[in-house]
């Protein structure tokens, strides 16, 4: 009878690999080099029996044996981390819920629905990290994140074609408005035509196959001219507000716009809606995660979308 057994090192970079979505941001993050990961990868598909990655131009993804294993190897690999903190005296970590945001997930809802947490729940102690959708529903597979606050725009697709499909749930509906400069020829009205944008600078941040462009106008005729690339949010509208361009934002950035920008509206197109959703492997909730659900839930319906 063949055993199974796979080195905790060779698991650990399973682990990475799912999360990163490539060889070589799993090599910089563990700190080898991508040789010693493929060696890794190799030993490991020869112990599994089976083709764990399927190689892509854009990274990898895992087959479906690769989620498998998966599965099981962030149960041991957690096993592990909780012996080790008994065997340095540490004490157990109970009650904490790890979630993933976009960018703009800070100014939106998180902070008053942890503030909200901390009132009703002081025992639950939550961590946060800040990522692209694509590298956050990497996470969600690889159990490094327990909850993912995600940017949807129209057409609402599946964010992945693994299985099993993460569940989603609607948080927020918005729609995309303009950020200009307060006294400008745009920023002396409410609303602003489609077709008078076409000739102006934007403040946008890059783009990727895997994550669109943020910052210019859905839909806008001819190619936009970016003068200015930031993913920070407020990076970008203090550069508004020092009239080195224009970009859009969530109608929830309102309370965070700084002085000398305002938000209009653009007419002429469809309206560019929003949606913010919450995702999540499936599976039982842990009451502490359900309880950050609720509180996320209940803020979210306190404030104008």
């Amino acid at each position: 009878m063949n055993v199974m057994e796979p080195s905790l090192t060779g698991l650990r970079v399973l682990r990475e690999i799912a999360e990163r979505g490539s060889f070589s941001a799993a090599a910089a993050e563990l700190g080898y080099t991508q040789s010693a990961v493929s060696r890794q990868v190799a030993a490991l598909e020869r112990t599994a029996g089976v083709k764990l990655f399927d190689r892509r131009p854009g990274g990898v993804t895992l087959t479906a044996p690769g989620l498998t294993l998966l599965r099981y190897a962030v149960v041991a690999l957690d096993a592990i981390a909780a012996a080790e903190r008994e065997l340095k005296g540490l004490p157990p970590e109970h009650g904490v819920v790890r979630i993933g945001t976009f960018p703009s997930a800070g100014a939106l809802i998180l902070p008053r629905a942890l503030a909200a947490l901390r009132r009703t729940h002081p025992g639950i102690r939550v961590t946060t990290r800040e990522a692209t959708t694509p590298a956050l529903v990497r996470a969600l597979r690889a159990r490094t994140i327990d909850l993912a606050v995600l940017a949807a725009r129209p057409p609402y697709r599946p964010l992945d074609d693994q299985t099993p499909r993460l569940e989603c749930e609607p948080l927020l509906k918005t729609e995309l408005l303009l950020a200009v400069l307060a006294g400008s020829a745009l920023g002396s009205r409410a609303a602003v035509d489609l077709e008078e944008l076409a000739d102006q600078e934007w403040i946008a941040s890059s783009s990727s196959a895997a994550e669109p462009m943020m910052g210019v106008w859905p839909g806008l005729p001819g190619r936009p001219r970016i003068t200015h690339t930031a993913r920070d949010w407020l990076t970008k509208l203090h550069l508004v507000a020092a009239g080195c361009g224009i970009t859009t934002v969530p109608p929830g950035l309102a309370e965070a716009i700084p002085a000398g920008v305002r938000l209009v509206e653009v007419h002429g197109g469809p309206a560019e809606h929003r949606r913010v959703v919450l995702a999540r492997l499936p599976g039982p909730r842990p009451p502490a995660l359900a309880q950050i659900i609720q509180v996320l839930h209940r803020e979210a319906a306190r404030r104008p979308g």
